[in-house]
């Protein structure tokens, strides 16, 4: 099993990344935190998580360890598959994640896409002794002109399964409600009016 890889950024989207390891490209699907983590880098390390089924095989990305770790523990849940795990991840940053399990709080969870009461109370009841609750992470944001934020962030909901005219409505509201979020606050946002 691959534990990481470590190489040039060829391309990053909201969604994923390519990294060239050895003149190869592997192709690696990421959280809307691990990209806030590799905008503005050139080389990366990323943690990765390979899903092996009879018709696909896909990378899963991870810029923290941690990151990953809580990823692994979502798909062991019943009814959770990896992109419902990481569209999880995108939501929510991984302490905040940590303590909605530790405290219960599935009103919380019920509000990513995708999540409903009996998933999210089924992750409680399964991860509630396996989280450890971390201290909060004070993550630097870079803020882009609005036009361009907003592009991307319809652009990221596109790639993790929106359909794009609610997405630019979903997007179009925050801005003008909220013109100076980043990038990644944006989309949180958006994840959870859609």
């Amino acid at each position: 099993m691959l534990d990481y890889i470590k190489g040039e950024i060829d391309e990053l989207t909201p969604a994923s990344v390519v990294i060239e390891v050895g003149g190869i490209g592997y192709l690696a699907h990421i959280s809307l935190n691990t990209y806030s983590a590799l905008t503005g880098l050139k080389n990366a390390k990323l943690y990765v998580y390979e899903a092996i089924r009879e018709d696909v095989r896909q990378l899963f990305g991870f810029m923290e360890k941690r990151e990953r770790d809580l990823f692994l523990l979502l798909i062991s849940v019943s009814g959770v598959g990896a992109n419902t795990a990481r569209m999880v991840l995108s939501s929510l940053a991984v302490y905040e994640l940590e303590g909605i399990i530790a405290s219960g709080n599935s009103s919380a969870l019920k509000t990513v896409k995708g999540i409903g009461n009996k998933t999210a109370e089924r992750i409680i009841i399964d991860l509630k002794d396996k989280v450890k609750v971390g201290e909060a992470l004070n993550a630097q944001t870079q803020t882009a002109p609005v036009s361009e934020v907003a592009q991307e962030a319809v652009s990221a909901l596109v790639m993790l399964g929106f359909n794009q005219p609610a997405s630019q409505k979903v997007v179009g509201k925050i801005t003008r409600e909220n013109p100076g979020l980043t990038v990644e606050q944006l989309i949180k946002n958006a994840l959870k009016m859609l």
